[in-house]
């Protein structure tokens, strides 16, 4: 996937004679002062790709944040069993104070709700896509016990993970008997 978007980033920025640095697939460096019109045109040529230009340094922080944390959830097998604050801090390079008090000033909403979130959303694919147990699940997730996953898990969705369990069940054998 990483390597598709690197392509297609240079190939759309190359057509438009554009000077700049392929940092990550994340982050482009642009090397000259764009026009007003050449910023449309990169966000409308990007846009159709499902990509979004972030120009203020803070706001690509927040991005990095946000992306570090999907990153963390999804593509770790288990949690880092380190304090998610010094995990931040470390791999974003600025104090964990700095990184909570403008995510919070972008998006009005605290890194800790961000990151239930994004655990209680990894539990719904677990729980939807594979055979592990809520005990499991709790333990990849770092949670202190599936009574605190299920409580996070209740007042994020309105259900239990046991209830969504059935549902999801439910539709499957509903789904496979039409």
């Amino acid at each position: 996937m990483n390597v598709i978007c690197k392509k297609m980033l240079n190939d759309q920025l190359s057509k438009m004679n554009m000077n700049y640095e392929l940092l990550s697939v994340n982050e482009i460096k642009i090397r000259e002062e764009l026009s007003t019109q050449q910023i449309k045109e990169l966000n409308s040529t990007l846009k159709e790709y499902g990509i979004e230009v972030i120009e203020n340094q803070k706001n690509a922080l927040v991005q990095k944040t946000k992306d570090t944390i999907v990153d963390m959830v999804y593509n770790e097998d288990n949690l880092p069993a380190v304090k998610i604050s010094s995990y931040l801090a470390d791999k974003l390079n600025h104090s964990y104070g700095y990184i909570a008090n403008l995510f919070s000033e972008v998006t009005y909403t605290s890194i800790e709700n961000f990151i239930i979130l994004q655990k209680i959303e990894r539990a719904k694919h677990m729980i939807t896509n594979s055979d592990l147990t809520l005990t499991e699940i709790s333990h990849k997730l770092n949670y202190s016990s599936v009574s605190h996953l299920s409580n996070q898990f209740k007042k994020t969705t309105g259900l239990s993970p046991s209830v969504f369990q059935k549902i999801i069940v439910k539709r499957r054998n509903s789904a496979a008997n039409s």
